[in-house]
């Protein structure tokens, strides 16, 4: 197909979204219905989104978290769900109960509640387990904080570390070589996500545009860049890692595949964000309070597109700037 993820949504879907106010013509994370509800949707499919034989509880909790992540990034309270499961013709109920267990664990800690849903069974065999749910929310006091907004000068920061996710994918699937406590660091973070709710909460009225970080960091901030009519400009050697993940970068020969490998794996669920230099210690204040780890990595200028900076300050060439489900 011809035809990527986002020229589809842009050229296909969007246009059924026209008059629709909070839609935002199909350009953000979520919607925002009547001022005073957020919305959010994302589906899960096996073998796409989680491996086969990954824990099914760690699966309904991963649903879980990628959804609370697209709500962090607007700055909303999550409130409950709605569910939608299509399992295998093979499923045992004892597969169920499991996948149940992970979602009263999230729920919990959480504090959010199931409205409602269905479920179902498909015929064929073989089929994956397809995963959908619709959380929602209350927006915070400032307002519904968009993708769109960012300015000329600004700042650009990302909370947590960057790359884990993927890395940990490619040791479950046995493409790159971990000492064992990496391996384990790496493959919970590509399975059980945090969202940075607390953080988020704190972002409308400080941040000018925020995105969760679900395609790679250089594909959401080309999101961000696109929307703002800008370009975002990265510093490889500013992107945060985690100790697992700067091993990894220290043993590779070509550090510029490297760095772009970090910047483009995806299923990292933090929060990259925009705001004017002027608030540089109002995000410090912010990130020390919501007790997150907050990283400078870049600003945004004139332009288009996301360049990604190399220690010696050359363009990191990249091919795919993330991932996309049609490429």
């Amino acid at each position: 197909m011809a035809a990527g993820e986002f020229d589809i949504i842009r050229e296909v879907f969007a246009p059924l979204a026209e008059g629709a106010a909070g839609a935002f013509d199909l350009t953000d994370d979520a919607a925002l219905l009547g001022g005073d509800m957020v919305v959010t949707k994302d589906l899960m499919v096996e073998g796409v989104h989680f491996l086969k034989a990954d824990p099914l509880d760690l699966v309904a909790r991963k649903l879980v978290r990628v959804n609370l992540s697209d709500l962090a990034a607007k700055g909303a309270r999550p409130t409950g769900y709605f569910l939608g499961c299509v399992w295998p013709a093979t499923v045992k109920l004892a597969d169920i109960r499991k996948f149940a267990e992970g979602l009263a664990a999230d729920q919990a800690f959480f504090r959010i509640r199931l409205y409602g849903g269905d479920t179902t069974r498909h015929g064929a065999a073989g089929a994956p387990l397809v995963l959908s749910a619709t959380f929602f929310g209350t927006p915070s006091r400032p307002g519904f904080l968009r993708r769109a907004g960012a300015a000329a000068g600004d700042d650009l920061y990302v909370t947590g570390t960057i790359g884990d996710a993927g890395l940990g994918l490619d040791a479950l699937r046995g493409a790159a070589k971990f000492a064992a406590a990496d391996k384990e660091f790496l493959a919970r973070r590509y399975r059980l996500p945090e969202p940075r709710l607390t953080i988020g909460g704190a972002l409308p009225g400080l941040a000018s545009a925020a995105i969760d970080v679900s395609d790679g960091l250089v594909a959401d901030a080309g999101h961000l860049a696109d929307l703002s009519g800008l370009r975002a400009d990265i510093d490889a050697a500013s992107i945060p890692l985690s100790e697992a993940a700067r091993g990894w970068l220290d043993r590779q020969g070509e550090k510029s595949s490297a760095y772009g490998r970090i910047a483009t794996a995806g299923d990292d669920y933090e929060i990259l964000f925009t705001a004017p230099q002027s608030g540089r210690r109002a995000v410090e204040m912010a990130a020390k309070l919501s007790k997150t780890t907050v990283a400078r990595i870049g600003h945004m200028t004139r332009g288009s597109g996301v360049r990604l900076n190399g220690p010696d300050g050359e363009a990191i060439a990249l091919g795919a700037g993330g991932f996309d489900h049609f490429a």
